[in-house]
């Protein structure tokens, strides 16, 4: 290992223990502050290969935290809805990188809202505000996990299974899920379904006019 790999995989590791949250201690959502290590999971740990030399990561790509953000406990996000996606990503390689799109498994989301591609300088964590999971294809009431494909601009397709967290403990601050619109349901004419016209007066029979000339 060079000099400077071995600078940056020094940051890297100051990195993550300074900034993966440990959310079964004291934590505080997505701005957490903390001090103990944690692979993703509260959102699907994330390692490239198998057996005991598995590294954390893939493809350079360090992805300390993810989640969902469900609903309050005891209630549910419905179907057709939408819910915050919460990322933290370390690039832990030596060039910039991009999260260009993240793509949902067909059976939970129609997709992913992202709404600028997301740039990944090395050694720096990047964090994603305002991507939203839409077109849920099942109510979420926290627990499910939603696999998501996170599309990179140079470390490609990287997979995880992100869980879905209600909005509780150390997730209460957290702006809630958007509310999906009501469908307004069509009126119905009152003609159409055989009801009464609006007055029920009885409309003048018309009368012939004579025709011109006629006496």
């Amino acid at each position: 290992m060079t000099s400077s790999s071995r600078r940056r995989a020094i940051a890297v590791a100051a990195l993550l223990a300074a900034a993966i949250p440990a959310l079964a201690a004291c934590g505080a959502g997505f701005d957490a502050n903390t001090s103990a290590p944690y692979a993703p999971n509260e959102a699907g740990v994330l390692y490239d290969g198998d057996g005991p030399g598995k590294a954390y990561g893939k493809n350079g790509v360090m992805i300390p935290q993810a989640f969902i953000l469900g609903p309050d406990s005891g209630e549910q996000l419905a179907t057709g809805g939408s819910a915050p996606l919460y990322l933290t990503l370390l690039n832990s390689t030596e060039t910039a990188d991009q999260l260009t799109s993240i793509v949902p498994e067909e059976q939970k989301a129609t997709s992913v809202k992202v709404q600028s591609p997301i740039d990944l300088q090395p050694g720096t964590l990047a964090k994603t505000p305002g991507v939203t999971v839409e077109g849920l294809k099942t109510a979420l009431r926290g627990g499910e996990s939603i696999k998501l494909t996170l599309q990179f601009k140079n470390a490609g397709d990287v997979a995880l299974d992100v869980p879905v967290v209600a909005r509780s403990r150390e997730f209460a601050t957290l702006p809630p899920a958007p509310t999906a619109a009501p469908t307004a349901a069509p009126t119905a004419s009152p003609l159409a379904t055989g009801s009464p016209a609006p007055s029920d007066t009885a409309l003048p029979e018309a009368t012939e006019s004579p025709a011109p000339g006629a006496e």
